[in-house]
């Protein structure tokens, strides 16, 4: 049985740390729909602390070839593509922890936290990333949200053969005609904001497990990095500006998401996008840009996954991290 499954059954039995409640009038303790919840002051240990990373591939900063080799299959399968040099790698290094679990995988949703996520590229399974916590986490990194709300396979086909409209039609046709601002807005409604907004409820929900089954962690909600432009930039980004001003917008919009949730969910918001320096975009030089659209990259050598962070981009979202660490609580520094 998984630590989940198990900590689950606890919960039916009514059990919480030190009192037995039912469980209607432990649900009813919990802050009601929309309202803040409690953010209490927690300090970090200045060593030795155990540090668990959780999310999606933004957080795994996912690659498939880099100059250590294959993924790293040390904390999740090889088709998690997760980096050996991801941000919670770094972050964990930099603390000195004691403990390190990384939970990050390529394509996860919120779903993944709590169930098998199954259907990995070459038929992996990562086991539910909650299974990483224990009752003596200090600190839990979550990066998740936007393959919950459909952001980054919109962004995708925003990509056309020309950095033009599409002259054939004018559906939004996606991948490889562009298009993705009429595709996901036909008839005037914007399916991607509606999935950003139904996506809250899955992040709070989140945020308030992990406070149960580690009492004792600081949750860091992290952002998404600043790294989708407003215009395309052909042949780098072949794609029109409308369309990339439309889902730089949505990464907006899913970044606000994801700082309501870490507000109401009882996490510490973490703006790694309002500390990403300008020129670092897809449309950066070769040598600068923290985000590749093809995958190749000259910032490390390596061959990443189109339209996500590169070895760049995941030391700027380390750097912010301990950033806002350093601001917060600069003895875990001394």
């Amino acid at each position: 049985m998984s630590d989940l499954r198990r900590h689950r059954s606890r919960r039916v039995a009514g059990l919480t740390a030190a009192v037995a409640l039912p469980l209607s009038l432990a649900t009813t303790l919990l802050p009601a729909p929309g309202a803040a919840a409690p953010t209490p002051e927690r300090r970090l240990p200045p060593a030795g602390m155990e540090y668990v990373a959780l999310g999606d591939s933004w957080t795994a900063d996912v690659v498939i070839l880099n100059r250590d080799g294959v993924p790293d299959t040390t904390h999740a399968p090889i088709d998690c593509a997760q980096s050996h040099r991801n941000y919670p790698k770094i972050l964990a290094e930099a603390l000195s922890v004691g403990e390190f679990r990384d939970a990050s995988c390529g394509s996860a949703t919120t779903d993944d936290f709590y169930e098998p996520q199954t259907g990995l590229p070459l038929g992996g399974t990562n086991p539910p990333q909650f299974d990483r916590l224990s009752p003596t986490t200090d600190l839990v990194t979550v990066g998740i949200g936007g393959n919950d709300a459909g952001v980054a396979s919109a962004g995708l086909d925003c990509l056309g053969l020309i950095p033009v409209d599409n002259p054939i039609t004018d559906s939004g046709a996606g991948l490889p005609f562009g298009g993705c601002k009429a595709k996901y807005t036909a008839d005037g409604y914007d399916q991607i904001g509606r999935n950003i907004r139904q996506s809250t409820k899955k992040l709070v929900r989140a945020f308030r497990t992990i406070h149960d089954i580690s009492p004792g962690a600081r949750i860091l909600a992290i952002d998404y990095i600043d790294v989708v432009p407003d215009h395309g930039c052909y042949p780098t980004v072949p794609a029109s500006d409308e369309d990339m001003a439309w889902i730089s917008q949505k990464f907006r919009q899913l970044n606000k998401m994801v700082k309501r949730a870490a507000r109401r969910g009882g996490a510490e918001y973490v703006n790694t996008y309002r500390r990403t320096p300008e020129g670092v975009d897809l449309c950066g030089d070769p040598n600068v840009r923290w985000a590749e659209v093809y995958g190749p990259s000259a910032n490390d050598p390596a061959m990443g996954v189109p339209a996500h962070p590169n070895a760049a981009g995941a030391r700027g979202q380390a750097a912010a991290i301990l950033d806002h660490l350093r601001q917060r609580d600069p003895d875990i520094f001394d």
